[in-house]
């Protein structure tokens, strides 16, 4: 798929605010300091279309851009930024449930995952919980650049043992490095196909 287009429409925390219509929407999310404004900077080929920051927990709305003219690519909050505060956290919580649970233009999430470290309590919650729902989603392992390719294997391995405890059967997987704009066709072409099923 050809990226022609990526243009910024709304930000906002009520789900009752995204955008009408029923263009399909791809949600990214994934823990605080993933790379989720880097991969989808990466994706879109716009340096600047999502707000990168050193600073964890920054996005804290939901952000559509469209692409195309045909699909919504939606930025989500960050999930389990411990620095937040109790009542950050729920609030952020509150709008990523919602969003979820409610937005019925949402055609798939894609769960972010640092490739570099073992399965992590909260993602694999997260994961119980959108399977709980029947919401469907894919993992895309980040930052595949930062380690080797035997390590990468070693550690996706042991993820997908992990939710094999759990699940009958693993989501699809992926994997991206935004600073070596590894996984861009891989990603946008399982997006091409799912909207040519559509």
């Amino acid at each position: 798929m050809e990226i022609k287009s990526a243009e910024f429409v709304i930000s906002n925390t009520d789900v009752r605010k995204c955008p009408a219509g029923n263009v399909p929407e791809y949600a990214f999310i994934g823990r605080s300091n993933v790379g989720k404004s880097s991969l989808i900077n990466m994706l879109t080929g716009k340096k600047g279309l999502a707000m990168t920051s050193q600073k964890p927990g920054k996005t804290m709305l939901i952000n559509h851009f469209i692409i195309n003219n045909q699909w919504f690519l939606v930025d989500l909050p960050g999930y389990g930024y411990a620095q937040r505060g109790k009542e950050g956290r729920e609030n952020i919580q509150r709008i990523i449930e919602n969003y979820i649970l409610e937005r019925q233009q949402l055609t798939c999430l894609f769960v972010l995952i640092d490739c570099r470290h073992e399965p992590q309590k909260i993602d694999l919650e997260f994961m119980e919980w959108l399977g709980e729902n029947e919401i469907p989603f894919s993992i895309i392992f980040t930052k595949i650049d930062k380690i080797s390719k035997g390590r990468l294997q070693e550690n996706v391995k042991v993820y997908q043992e992990k939710l094999l405890e759990a699940w009958e059967e693993l989501p699809p997987i992926l994997f991206s490095s935004s600073e070596k704009k590894e996984g861009r066709e891989e990603i946008l072409t399982y997006i091409e196909d799912i909207n040519k099923q559509l």
